[in-house]
């Protein structure tokens, strides 16, 4: 027999301080689900309501060129970057079997015993780079969110080989060593457009830090009342996401473009081989708020669990955070103060998810 998850302190009990996630929840022979992950209404994906996101995938093997092709797709990453903040990458360099070996390992993590995973509870994890948890801030929370994860923060190689968990350590580093390759690429497009040379060393300051995440979204008896992951915006610079087949990703339009209109949430539907990028905070602040990071939400399935794996790029903590001069000295005015990135961390993971209001610490004039 199930157990009872009538009130919202036997369910913290049992997924977050056991350690037993949302997969331990619906292994237990859950039927329905328990109040303490009932959005509010507001907060709820209406996928009738949602446009589908129609535009091909940007072929980055094009920017190796010179002459229209290569032109062509820096005015194609550069419009995404301005509008939505998210597009999706094909020919990115990441080989396409590592991508089936992640999505594969995730699951099977995901699928260890809560014994196992919980070993990495925050409270508990032997090393500070390995936080295993659920849900994003759920002691801050009005509603849990339905996902579990696994977050490892990269120094260098030998750290994560020692400290990392042995089920999927050798796969993330692969992942992470591939793709940052195409994530320099994609900010000398974006800051060239700036005037920012290539070799600039402010593209790998603007890289120094980087975190993977594996997320696991159990399939849910209701998913109409849920959400795998809430409104939200990356802190980061640039992030790369591999999603897996099962789709679930929306992102929210900041204005009107081709294909929808401000406000509207716009499924970003999987594509075989690709992986999506999308705008962070801080590229949002040093472009003066030319690039959009994307408000963005994963809606949960009952027909089966979705994994997806991100990869978030940001600068060091201690590294000064401020508009581009030039781009000030063009619009006239900064939007944007200066901090330090450790301030703005504190802030964005001291707070649950509410759209993109982690950007009012820096906003000059919040709205």
């Amino acid at each position: 027999m199930a157990p009872s998850f009538e009130d919202g302190n036997s369910v913290f009990e049992f997924v977050v301080r056991r350690g037993n996630g949302v997969k331990g929840l619906v292994d237990s022979g859950l039927s329905k689900v328990p109040e303490a992950y009932v959005q509010p209404p507001k907060e709820r994906i209406d996928k009738e309501k949602a446009v589908k996101h129609g535009l091909p995938p940007i072929d980055l093997s094009k920017l190796d060129g010179f002459g229209p092709d290569h032109d062509e797709v820096v005015d194609q990453i550069v419009k995404a970057a301005e509008t939505l903040g998210f597009f999706q990458v094909v020919n990115h360099g990441v080989p396409l079997h590592l991508l089936e070996s992640l999505k594969d390992t995730a699951h099977y993590f995901f699928s260890l015993s809560p014994q196992r995973k919980a070993v990495y509870r925050s409270d508990v994890s032997p090393s500070p780079l390995v936080k295993y948890g659920t849900s994003f801030m759920p002691e801050k929370e009005k509603a849990l969110e339905w996902k579990d994860y696994i977050l490892m923060q990269y120094t260098n190689d030998d750290e994560a080989l020692q400290h990392w968990p042995q089920e999927i350590k050798g796969v993330l580093l692969e992942y992470l060593r591939s793709s940052i390759g195409m994530v320099k690429k994609l900010l000398q497009v974006l800051l060239g457009n700036f005037g920012i040379k290539p070799d600039d060393p402010m593209i790998d300051v603007l890289i120094g830090k980087k975190m993977l995440s594996m997320n696991f979204y159990p399939a849910c008896p209701n998913p109409d009342l849920t959400v795998g992951v809430g409104r939200h915006s990356d802190m980061g610079t640039l992030t790369v996401l591999l999603q897996d087949g099962i789709g679930g990703l929306y992102v929210k339009m900041e204005q009107d473009i081709d294909y929808g209109k401000k406000g509207d949430w716009i499924e970003i539907p999987p594509t075989p081989n690709a992986l999506v990028i999308n705008v962070g905070d801080m590229l949002q602040i040093l472009s003066n708020g030319k690039y959009k990071s994307a408000e963005h939400r994963v809606h949960t399935t009952s027909t089966s669990s979705r994994v997806s794996i991100p990869i978030f790029t940001m600068p060091r903590e201690t590294t000064k955070i401020v508009p581009l001069p030039q781009v000030v000295e063009k619009d006239g005015t900064a939007l944007y103060r200066e901090f330090v990135l450790i301030d703005y961390m504190k802030n964005f993971f001291g707070n649950a998810h509410e759209g993109k209001k982690s950007l009012d610490f820096a906003q000059i004039n919040p709205t």
